[in-house]
């Protein structure tokens, strides 16, 4: 028994327990908010008198209801997660996973009450709000990912931080398979709904239970300035200024590319709602699964063709695997063709994880929080601009091509690879300015 305890304990230590606990809880929580916002907005009225009958002022309902929620999500996080982010690199590692930690448990709770007692819709904006003071996914995920900075290689990094993204990525597909089933759950005591949102709630305490009394995270180390090469024969230090003009252009395409993605997928999840889709709990659930999943082809396609082409050349066939499945999105009219879609995405998943990698093979380990911080608040303010933008063009294209939008995204992700197209074509004629450390 003492050789098992031995044995478990390290990993009872990791990281990985709380981003499997948070993904799950985070599923359950998609599928229920979604179907309370379907199911108050087809309840709503116009001017307190006449029922919304509709199902284009349904949409605007939803719609109108996930901007301003999305909105305060990507708003309310940016001072206080530059602040844990300073923290974070200051010794203190585990300060930008708990904080946000704690908002995303009273959040949940929030909805908690809404499907339990009955609160108006509009108490989830306070938790919303209440989740982002608290730093919110940006500050979250910056945390997590700097932990995995720090215990992994310069060589191996890109791998390791897809293995996390998939170890998220199939949390949330098992949450999203079971959260519709869960949903349909209740009783003449409890409402619809009431106990996949109960068990959501569960899994963030027990995630916050863990980060705060099991979780340990390594101190920095190597960090010394340098790039390790490919051959890991050899260290070279890359001039200052490549290194600042290669950020600027991963921030470019990162940016670009975030604003492809967000945009369409905040619309798509009201989409679902509208004819010819119309999805229930159990549907929404599974189509929730059908984006996770990507995670694990994403991953695959990392470990099949890290081995013949490089980070570079990752990013672009993610993004243009993304750009493809979002422009058939715009003229999906039944459930197989947005399978068929979201099949062709197969690798949209590899960008985000092969940018971060790169971002921080260009700075000192001390400042790897920082500059991953840094990267997910540039989306969140990037997010201010198209949230707006993407609902209105939606609603007012409802008419006549609901799935502009994303044909949209598709021109935008092409746009994103070309400053990725650059820092690959930077890094090969720099090589003979490196300057080799030898013994």
């Amino acid at each position: 028994m003492s050789n098992v305890f031995k044995a478990v304990s390290p990993v009872c230590r990791r990281i990985e327990p709380v981003i499997v606990l948070l993904q799950l809880g985070s599923a359950l929580f998609d599928t229920a908010l979604q179907m309370v916002v379907k199911d108050r907005c087809a309840n709503a009225t116009d001017g307190g008198a006449h029922p919304t009958s509709t199902v284009d002022s349904r949409q605007k309902a939803m719609s109108d209801f996930y901007m301003t929620y999305n909105l305060l999500a990507k708003l309310t996080p940016i001072l206080p997660a530059i602040i844990l982010a300073k923290l974070g690199d200051r010794g203190w590692r585990k300060a930008p996973i708990i904080a946000p930690m704690v908002g995303y448990l009273l959040s949940r709770l929030m909805l908690l009450m809404v499907v339990l007692l009955g609160w108006p819709l509009d108490v989830m904006w306070v938790g919303v709000t209440l989740h982002g003071l608290s730093g919110g996914f940006c500050s979250y995920w910056a945390g997590v990912m700097t932990v995995v900075s720090l215990g992994s290689t310069e060589q191996n990094r890109s791998k390791m931080m897809m293995r996390v993204e998939l170890l998220y990525g199939s949390a949330g597909l098992v949450g999203s398979l079971v959260s519709g089933h869960l949903f349909k759950l209740y009783s003449a005591s409890i409402g619809q709904g009431t106990i996949l949102v109960g068990v959501s709630t569960l899994l963030y305490a027990v995630g916050l239970f863990y980060s705060i009394f099991l979780l340990q995270v390594s101190s920095d180390e190597g960090s010394n300035g340098l790039i390790v090469s490919g051959t890991g024969d050899v260290a070279v230090q890359v001039p200052g200024g490549i290194r600042v003009v290669n950020l600027v252009l991963l921030f470019a395409g990162g940016i670009l590319y975030d604003v492809a993605v967000g945009g369409a997928m905040e619309i798509l999840v009201t989409f679902e709602m509208k004819e010819p889709l119309n999805w229930n709990a159990t549907q929404v659930g599974y189509g929730n699964a059908a984006g996770f999943l990507v995670f694990l082809t994403s991953f695959l396609g990392v470990m099949w063709m890290s081995r013949c082409v490089s980070d570079v050349a990752l990013i672009i066939i993610g993004m243009l695997s993304f750009a493809t499945g979002i422009y058939v999105m715009g003229f999906v009219t039944a459930t197989y063709m947005f399978y068929l879609a979201r099949s062709l995405t197969l690798f949209a998943l590899i960008p985000m994880p092969t940018i971060r990698a790169l971002l921080s093979q260009q700075v000192q380990g001390s400042c790897y929080g920082v500059t991953l911080i840094s990267l997910q608040l540039s989306f969140k303010v990037a997010s201010l601009a198209y949230t707006p933008a993407y609902t209105k063009i939606y609603q007012h294209t409802l008419d006549w091509f609901p799935g502009f939008v994303f044909m949209l995204s598709s021109i935008i992700t092409v746009l994103a690879t070309i400053p990725i197209s650059i820092v690959g074509c930077r890094t090969a004629q720099n090589k003979g300015y490196q300057i080799i450390q030898g013994d």
